[in-house]
């Protein structure tokens, strides 16, 4: 037997051993998604076994060092035990903007101080973070944005307007692009680390289509934000004025976590579309079921092509526009199906038979997908210049 065979035997061990029936089901709201973070509390006593049996094995972050807080697995070893957490359906033990955006760019840009104190944390589920990236009127012209942290020498005060900001209401630290240098456009930006509990800092929840407010208005009135935080624990990431660098690292990120927000998942929509009609579908429903399902799987495998040749160092820059076009467009896909099987019921708002209308709820929030991480125009722009070479207009 290989060592790849040994360990997912090992692994497949220690799933079935360590991942509670409970904790194998679809996610059916958000209260099936552990977040973490200092005000967190568990669903239930599965959720909490699968969590902690996870931290203390290193694998809410397999493949970060054991040093802050992963597994230290290899690229192989980490694809291999996605796949037995996806064959046995297991729910990601814990889900965090520190685990798939600013955890990589910390890895990256990093101090070894930040990486001891922050990534621990973040794997852990000791903190949660979120973004501050967009604003009213800079989101897919990100450079243009004005909030601005005045320079008083070991600290800067910082005014200004987040929006957009998903679950800032309930996070506790952000990772914030703030301008530092107001005549510089590109390289005046700084990306700074901060407590949103701080003096100054408020959110007001945005409602949406849906109904639901995962995203928020955030507001900055003359916020203290240190320079450090401790012994090589810069408040910043990278370099001062340098942070857009962090930015764009950090975006490709962002655009494949939301490319994988269900983009790929064949199965709900299959099933959900089953399940409402007692397995009998008109024709021209099981087709577009069909190449939809064609398309999920060829998403898969592009996805897992891509994740290999980012890992060993040949991975295009802009694969992730790639991956975040196509998924957030079969994500929507995959709800127009489930909405088109359920038919008029599925456009129930508030019964119980409907869990408060949450197929129409989920179908509406879909829409945003093409504009948050990047509006789909500009990701088919980049591609059409960065991959097919083509001429700008």
């Amino acid at each position: 037997m290989s060592d790849l065979e040994a360990f997912r035997a090992e692994t497949r061990e220690w799933l079935e051993a360590n991942c509670p029936p409970e904790m194998r089901q679809p996610v059916r709201d958000e209260q099936d998604i552990y977040w973490g973070g200092r005000n967190a509390t568990f669903k239930n006593d599965a959720q909490k076994a699968w969590f902690e049996a996870c931290r203390d094995k290193g694998y809410t972050v397999p493949e970060w060092p054991k040093e802050y807080g992963g597994a230290g697995l290899s690229p192989a070893e980490g694809k291999i035990l996605r796949q037995e957490m996806s064959r046995m359906g297991a729910r990601p033990p814990l889900s965090s903007f520190g685990i798939w955006m600013l955890g990589p760019a910390l890895l990256h840009f990093g101090t070894e101080g930040q990486k001891k104190r922050f990534l621990n944390e973040i794997a852990a589920g000791e903190i949660r973070w979120c973004q501050g990236y967009s604003e009213p009127g800079s989101g897919s012209d990100l450079v243009s944005m004005q909030t601005f942290g005045e320079d008083k020498g070991d600290h800067w005060v910082v005014n200004g307007q987040k929006i957009w900001t998903s679950y800032a209401d309930e996070a506790d630290w952000i990772f914030c692009l703030v301008r530092t240098d107001k005549q510089n456009k590109y390289q005046g930006i700084t990306f700074m680390l901060f407590d949103m509990a701080g003096e100054g800092v408020s959110t007001k929840p945005i409602k949406l289509i849906s109904g639901n407010s995962p995203f928020c208005e955030t507001f900055f009135d003359d916020v203290k934000v240190p320079k450090s935080y401790g012994e090589d624990i810069p408040g910043y990431v990278g370099e001062i004025n340098r942070g857009w660098d962090v930015a764009k690292y950090l975006l490709g990120h962002e655009r494949e976590m939301i490319s994988g927000a269900g983009g790929g998942d064949r199965t709900a929509a299959i099933g959900a579309a089953m399940k409402r009609n007692a397995g009998e579908l008109d024709a021209v429903l099981r087709a577009e079921l069909a190449m939809f399902d064609v398309d999920a799987l060829a998403y898969t495998a592009m996805g897992e092509k891509f994740l290999d040749e980012m890992k060993v160092g040949k991975g295009h820059p802009a694969q992730p526009n790639m991956m975040k076009y196509a998924g957030t467009e079969l994500n929507k896909r995959r709800h127009e199906l489930m909405m088109a099987a359920g038919g008029s019921r599925a456009l129930e708002w508030e019964s119980d038979e409907t869990s408060g209308g949450k197929p129409a709820r989920n179908w509406l929030r879909t829409k945003a997908n093409s504009i948050e991480g990047g509006t789909s125009e500009v990701m088919l722009n980049v591609i059409s210049k960065r991959i097919l070479d083509l001429p700008g207009a």
